[in-house]
């Protein structure tokens, strides 16, 4: 980035040298890294430590330009009395962030300060223009190593027997990757555990799941490292394989319904309706919390019947609106900064013939709403900076944890598109409604994950039962499983103790009362729903409207069968 903003600084030196101003570039955490302009400015600044080596953050210098630009990620201005420290009440600050190409991620800021006399809404408007001017340079930087880069992997595929490659830049981020290499980023993005800050020869312990470290070769050009490379070879089996294999995804048995853990009324109803669902090839709404399992569910109603085509998942609340149309739509060469050599189909043409799965489809940019609308209705799609038409046939599943009639109203989610995604829609309940689902799931995780991570089961006692049926799960089912997840890997003793639960649980339930068990071993279909509702009753904690609610009977029922199987009882503990 300093090398980026030099030809910035040198043109600007002597517009800023009367200006009674300064131009201030910093990192990623506020600490500033260059300063020029005006001298008796610069001299001022150095008394509040606005100089090189100074560091702007909120938490160290309260509200000033630099640290709220990077806490909003959003160009600022700080005039005068709105800072937070008295000794730099004096001074106006515009300031603005600069992103890196591609993530989007936070590098550092361009502030411009000066005394209260300087201050001019157009010293934001020129803040914003710099930065943008060193993204720009950043992003011909990487465009020119990319080609050295890719130039270079090209070279090395050609004379090797090999099916696919994977090019990643100096900065962890993917540049290029053929042979339909399945992998949990996109193009432009960083891989987890590599950055410029690490060596490139330590990211072959960071690679994701299905890539090998033998693959992996960096790159070194002219004496300089500039990426890395994986080769894959023709004998080896495709990483989507490996990777569909080790996740349990190529076991056709995992993209079903049988497969879905639940025997409350809630959790069997819902089933019964994506079973419904999935014999009918039109769209599906997919609604509920974080962490019902709404993927789970697509899953299965893409593979229920089978023979379905692939299956093409994408999270559109994971990029920018740039990066969500490429991903969707592809792009062909030269389209855009970064654009792979030879373009790149998006989701709509891998999963032609299958399912396209988009999550968190309340987050798509209101912008790109028209063209996914118009490639639903009309089956035809444009790659980015082509013009020629591409037909598609995909089944559209769509999830979302948001209101999208509420979205709708308040002017965020297109109503024509609400209307095309939800032809028909399936709500996934929270496991507070399902609360008889808890033993079951705690059996099944316990046992799934002690085989995953090669460790025996632990046992629960009453009394931990007792609180994991009381709690409210807000986090539903993914939370259930990361808490017996970490039960398993955090401790050898054969005995869950309570202290090891995590501290929001124990806090929510700490009035839980333990009522004795009830016998487990169902001999019968009556045992099993006295069972059930006596499990139901102690979850609620003795209130029997919730407990008919999460049963999905009335209550005049939940009383009669309470009195037919002598349960009345277990109430009373409860004082209901």
């Amino acid at each position: 980035m300093l090398a980026a903003s030099e030809r910035l600084f040198t043109v600007t030196a002597d517009l800023f040298a009367d200006s009674h101003s300064m131009l201030l570039l910093t990192n990623q955490d506020g600490v500033i890294l260059k300063a020029a302009g005006d001298l008796r400015t610069l001299a001022a600044g150095e008394k509040i430590h606005l100089t090189v080596g100074g560091d702007w953050r909120e938490g160290q210098a309260g509200t000033n330009g630099i640290g709220t630009a990077l806490a909003t990620r959003q160009p600022t201005y700080i005039h005068g009395s709105e800072h937070f420290c008295e000794g730099i009440k004096s001074w106006s600050c515009a300031a603005a962030p600069i992103c890196e190409p591609g993530t989007g991620a936070i590098m550092g800021v361009l502030d411009i300060s000066g005394p209260p006399t300087t201050y001019h809404i157009n010293n934001l408007t020129l803040a914003v223009t710099a930065a943008r001017q060193i993204e720009m340079v950043l992003a011909e930087q990487a465009a020119c190593e990319h080609m050295r880069l890719l130039a270079f992997c090209l070279q090395r595929l050609s004379s090797s027997d090999a099916t696919g490659m994977i090019a990643i830049d100096r900065a962890g981020r993917l540049v290029h990757t053929t042979g339909r290499v399945s992998l949990p980023v996109g193009i432009g993005e960083r891989f987890p555990g590599m950055d410029e800050s690490s060596a490139v020869e330590d990211w072959a312990r960071h690679l994701p799941e299905g890539l090998r470290s033998e693959w992996f070769n960096p790159v070194v050009v002219d004496g300089s490292t500039i990426g890395a490379m994986l080769v894959v070879p023709a004998r080896a089996r495709s990483v989507s394989a490996r990777i569909a294999e080790r996740s349990g995804e190529a076991d056709p048995q995992r993209s079903c319904f049988a497969q879905i853990q639940g025997q409350s009324t809630a959790m069997q109803a819902a089933v019964k309706r994506g079973r419904q669902l999935a014999r009918r090839r039109v769209p599906v709404l997919i609604e509920g919390e974080t962490g019902v399992g709404k993927e789970l569910f697509a899953r299965a109603i893409h593979g229920e019947e089978g023979g379905g085509g692939p299956f093409v998942a994408y999270n559109c609340g994971a990029a920018s609106k740039e990066l969500i149309a490429s991903e969707l739509f592809g792009h062909v060469r030269g389209a855009f900064t970064g654009a792979t050599a030879e373009g790149r189909p998006g989701r709509f043409e891998l999963a032609h013939g299958g399912t396209l799965c988009l999550d968190e489809i309340g987050e798509m940019p209101l912008e790109l709403q028209p063209v996914l609308l118009r490639a639903l209705e009309e089956g035809v799609i444009y790659r980015l900076g082509d013009t020629q038409p591409r037909h598609v046939d995909v089944r559209l599943l769509a999830m979302t944890n948001r209101n999208l009639r509420e979205e709708v109203e308040s002017g965020h989610f297109r109503r024509d598109l609400y209307y095309r995604i939800s032809v028909t829609r399936l709500r996934i309940p929270p496991l507070r409604e399902r609360d008889i689902d808890i033993d079951l799931l705690v059996e099944h995780f316990n046992r799934r994950l002690a085989q995953r991570h090669g460790v025996a089961e632990r046992r629960l006692s009453a009394e931990i039962m007792a609180v994991l049926r009381a709690y409210s799960w807000p986090g539903n089912v993914r939370e259930i499983r990361n808490v017996i997840e970490n039960l398993l890997l955090t401790s050898n003793e054969e005995v869950v103790s309570l202290d090891e639960l995590p501290a929001e649980l124990l806090d929510e339930t700490a009035t839980v009362s333990v009522v004795p068990p009830l016998p487990d071993q169902s001999t019968s279909l009556e045992d099993t729903e006295r069972l059930a509702i006596a499990r139901a009753v102690r979850s609620a904690g003795g209130n029997l409207a919730q407990a008919a609610r999460a049963l999905g009977v009335s209550r005049s029922t939940l009383y009669r069968k309470l009195e037919l199987y002598r349960l009345d009882g277990i109430v009373k503990p409860f004082g209901g």
